[in-house]
């Protein structure tokens, strides 16, 4: 090998700056991800830091390009790396079509901003209308993920349009995607904003009953400061169980 090949090792900011300009969203603790799911196996220096070459730099581009331009996940991902380190022949990824991306998007309903959150109760995501090829590119997926997703229930058409929820839904839902969640591991997410949407029903409940003027605007302001508490509380409850889990 020559003086040139023979890299020094590289420490694990090195290699987020050599993959970066092909994978935008490649971060440190996908990396430290894909290390713990065993994709790739850096040696460790006396002190413990991880020594990445140029070998565990390859790997991490067949992993990530197989994510974004295949969408296979990462049990499939996986095989393909154990036949390739048996000798066997495995296609490079590379020359595959190059993926949707997601873009900003003019609905039915108007610009569908980048940014917008979950309050599907009124407000402006509830004008938000989406064909299904408008869906599809905004949230930079395929025709049969979002099958898994309407499947699933995660989805849904209203009339003959998606919501701008759908949009953040099939976002969100493909960026977990990267890490090897698979649309049917989403289910007991789902279930469990089902039942905070049944709390919530009950609270409301009353006050959509009235016939006075301004009731349903009442109860729809009512949903959403409840609905607002119940996600600081996911979030809180989510943060203690990681740092319990993982340690100081």
């Amino acid at each position: 090998m020559s003086a040139q090949a023979a890299r020094a090792p590289m420490t694990i900011g090195d290699v987020l700056g050599l993959l970066r300009p092909d994978f935008p969203d490649i971060t440190i603790s996908k990396i430290r991800f894909l290390e713990a799911e065993g994709l790739i196996e850096p040696q460790r220096s006396p002190s413990g830091y991880r020594k990445f070459c140029d070998a565990d730099v390859e790997r991490l581009r067949f992993v990530l390009t197989s994510q974004r331009d295949q969408y296979l996940p990462l049990r499939v991902i996986r095989q393909q790396l154990e036949a390739r380190d048996r000798g066997e022949s495995v296609p490079a990824p590379r020359g595959e079509p190059q993926p949707r991306r997601p873009r900003t998007l003019v609905a039915a309903g108007g610009t569908v901003p980048d940014g917008i959150g979950p309050d599907g109760i009124g407000g402006e995501a509830a004008a938000v209308r989406l064909t299904r090829t408008q869906l599809i590119d905004g949230a930079g997926i395929d025709e049969e993920m979002l099958a898994r997703l309407e499947e699933y229930g995660l989805v849904r058409r209203i009339g003959g349009h998606y919501g701008a929820e759908a949009l953040t839904v099939a976002r969100t839902a493909a960026a977990l995607g990267a890490f090897g969640f698979e649309v049917r591991h989403l289910r007991s997410l789902k279930a469990a904003a089902d039942r905070q949407v049944g709390l919530i029903d009950q609270v409301v409940a009353p006050q959509l009953r009235r016939r006075d003027p301004g009731a349903h605007e009442q109860a729809a302001e009512t949903a959403r400061e409840i609905a607002a508490l119940a996600i600081r509380l996911h979030t809180a409850l989510v943060s203690t169980g990681l740092r319990e889990s993982l340690g100081p």
